[in-house]
């Protein structure tokens, strides 16, 4: 059971504030030396991340009903908020949207609803007089098992606009958190094709954004109204997530996996590598861009989705990285990328040689792929059996050619096979959350157990192992940096 107060934050549409408000938010509780827990309804690895920056160390968490089940919102969110002192989820879109499935399961209200959380509103009212009144009683009644809390005022003209508009919510009984003024939420962070990595590498310029604005919403919203709304929240009757198996086994030599990421996380969701320990493994991060080597006694390298597309340059600045890789796959060790990671993974990116694990060829494009699939997979791999069915996400600009290896990883409807299974390896622009799927940690983790009983990774490249996509492609050998 979970008595940890919270707080949903959300809006009417995107566009009204609610992003910066969340983060300000968990940054001014932070000042104030509450433990807080943030967390992201939906996929998004960025908005997380920055969560977990104001949160000042306290991983930021995503909670998606398409990505790990309905069922286990609550619990991931038990999980991730056990021991603070208050918790704030960070809404997605507009209040009762859903990017794919019935809003009433995976819209921000659905998670609110789950959590028996209040939500408070942020409404841009920049255009709005007293219409703002039935707007927001609209928001209150659409769902009677919704707790709509207050609202918070965003781009408030003058005194007297505030004014109209907390008279006019006044008259239907629903409470105001303060007011923000044009400009008191400026921009303040990288462009969002930055990802995780400003957060993740301790950006002194973010660190000093977050606390900027933690300030200005101190300044200007009510905390101690906030702070009993979330106190008022019902016990969340609930067992917590654990990232443990029921089967687990008890590994006494545990296998060194690195994890893409820093010592502040892992470039994925916070879960990854609490599902990797838990299966028995020695988890160690490993930059890509600044460490020129895996960890000693490497045995698997995990890429999570979080690694954005756009440091293609920086990627491969890396070639000593680059190397050392290439070479853990030829020596058959499991190597698992995800999203941008299966590009890392590639002969080359835009004209820029990557690791060369892949035959393959990566181009960035305009348009953006965006959305959940239900994929089936086609191969047996790391990460399901043949036949098995997964929900995932996909948001990318490049594109891999070819799509897929002579082994494709998945397929769905509508579209061609897609990603890369090799011996020991998997590869794919599939982004999966590994708590809807926890068995992936455990076929990780016993395929490197497997790996370093056999010989060691060798110091040149030898002819059984350069990778299988290669080999089933014309037995080609792909290229390794220098």
């Amino acid at each position: 059971m979970s008595v940890v107060p919270r707080l949903v934050v959300a809006a009417p549409s995107s566009g009204h504030g609610k992003n910066a408000v969340s983060i300000g938010l968990v940054a001014a509780f932070r000042k104030r030396g509450l433990d807080v827990a943030g967390f992201k309804v939906g996929p998004d690895h960025a908005d997380a991340a920055y969560l977990g920056v104001a949160a000042d160390g306290r991983p930021g968490r995503n909670l998606d009903p398409r990505l790990v089940g309905p069922e286990r919102v609550a619990p991931l969110f038990a999980h991730g908020a056990a021991g603070a002192k208050l918790a704030l989820v960070q809404g997605t879109m507009g209040l009762y949207d859903s990017v794919a499935g019935p809003s009433e399961v995976e819209s921000t209200a659905a998670v609110a609803t789950a959590l028996r959380s209040p939500v408070v509103l942020v409404v841009d009212v920049s255009t709005m007089g007293q219409s703002l009144a039935a707007l927001v009683h609209g928001f209150r009644s659409f769902d009677e098992l919704l707790w709509l809390g207050g609202v918070i005022l965003n781009r408030v003209a003058s005194p007297r606009h505030e004014g109209l508009l907390r008279e006019a919510l006044d008259d239907i009984g629903v409470p105001v958190f303060g007011s923000l003024r044009p400009g008191d939420l400026p921009p303040m962070f990288p462009a969002r094709s930055y990802g995780m990595v400003p957060a993740l590498a301790g950006d002194p310029e973010v660190t000093r954004a977050v606390r900027r604005l933690g300030e200005g919403i101190a300044d200007r919203l009510d905390l101690d109204g906030l702070l009993r709304l979330a106190r008022s929240a019902p016990p969340l009757a609930v067992e917590p997530w654990s990232p443990a198996a029921p089967t687990a086994v008890a590994r006494p030599d545990r296998p060194v996996v690195a994890l893409a990421g820093t010592a502040r996380g892992g470039y994925g969701y916070a879960e990854t590598g609490e599902l990797l320990a838990a299966a028995g493994a020695e988890v160690v991060p490993v930059d890509p861009f600044r460490d020129e080597a895996l960890p000693a006694g490497t045995a698997a390298l995990v890429v999570g989705s979080g690694l954005p597309e756009a440091y293609a340059e920086q990627l491969s600045a890396n070639g000593p990285l680059r190397a050392a890789v290439a070479e853990l796959a030829r020596a058959g060790r499991p190597v698992l990328a995800e999203g941008a990671g299966l590009l890392w993974l590639a002969r080359e990116l835009d004209g820029r040689p990557m690791c060369g694990v892949l035959d393959a060829t990566g181009t960035t494009h305009e348009g953006m792929v965006l959305g959940y699939r239900e994929a089936t997979a086609a191969t047996e791999s790391l990460v399901a059996p043949r036949g098995a069915v997964r929900h995932g996400y996909k948001q990318h600009r490049a594109v891999l050619t070819p799509r897929a290896g002579e082994r494709p990883a998945w397929s769905w409807p509508g579209g061609p096979p897609e990603g890369y299974v090799w011996s020991g390896g998997y590869a794919s622009q599939l982004a999966l959350h590994w708590a809807g799927a926890p068995d992936v940690a455990s076929r990780l983790v016993a395929a490197a157990v497997a790996a370093t009983r056999r010989a060691p990774v060798p110091t040149s490249p030898g002819p059984a192992g350069p990778v299988a996509v290669a080999q089933a492609r014309g037995g080609r050998t792909p290229e390794v940096p220098a």
